[in-house]
């Protein structure tokens, strides 16, 4: 039997913008297994974003039920849910986000700052880390000294760091020229091929989307189609 990573049951999410009542995302239902590649795509406003908030545990969804790797996030408390969106998901931004006056090494050790390690601990993890991106050699350069595709690839180790079994993308090859954009998607497929990471990746272009294992697409808070 195959174990699900993400398990949704007709998950909504609604909020108040002025006097109306917006609902990006309604009675949605998604299973993904665990080690797939899933890339949602679709047009803005869609609720693509809003999906990978709740996936993330960053956000609550207004009614449904979502459980990841048989926890049901709503039965967490706040606290808990802290402690359990360190351990178990990794974000992949657009942008990087990565603080430009630290060194990749510095970066990539940020999650984990917070946590009971010690400094000999976070130095194995975050050296390996950045070892599995292929920045080994990069440890002591800051953001401004890297390519554009480097620094992607220090947020994935940033997100990979804490060893988590699920990483959500939020077009991560959206700012990359094509052949960085290629290696960053030779690398999350190799992710979930020899680390078995489930990942679920937002996209606008198709040729990203069409690294993925499956294609699901998104429109006015609905799954139109599956490929």
């Amino acid at each position: 039997m195959t174990e699900m990573m993400i398990q949704c049951r007709s998950i909504s999410k609604s909020y108040r913008k002025g006097s109306a009542l917006v609902t990006p995302l309604e009675a949605l239902d998604l299973d993904v297994p665990k080690g797939e590649f899933l890339a949602l795509m679709g047009p803005s406003g869609s609720g693509k974003t809003t999906l990978l908030n709740l996936l993330s545990g960053i956000d609550s969804p207004t009614s449904g039920s979502l459980s990841i790797a048989n926890v049901e996030l709503a039965k967490l408390s706040r606290r808990d849910l802290t402690k359990w969106r360190a351990t178990h998901v990794g974000y992949i931004f657009q942008l990087y986000h990565l603080v430009p006056v630290l060194t990749a090494f510095e970066n990539v050790e940020l999650p984990l700052l917070l946590g009971d390690l010690s400094r000999k601990e976070r130095r194995q993890r975050v050296e390996t880390a950045l070892a599995l991106v292929g920045l080994g050699d990069r440890l002591h350069h800051t953001p401004g000294e890297l390519s554009g595709g480097q620094e992607q690839r220090v947020a994935i180790a940033r997100a990979l760091v804490a060893d988590p079994p699920l990483l959500v993308a939020d077009e991560p090859t959206g700012d990359l020229d094509r052949e960085s954009a290629t290696k960053i998607l030779d690398l999350l497929r190799e992710l979930t091929r020899e680390l078995d990471k489930t990942i679920v990746m937002v996209t606008h272009d198709p040729r990203a989307a069409a690294a993925a294992d499956r294609i699901l697409h998104l429109e006015k808070g609905q799954l139109l189609q599956q490929a």
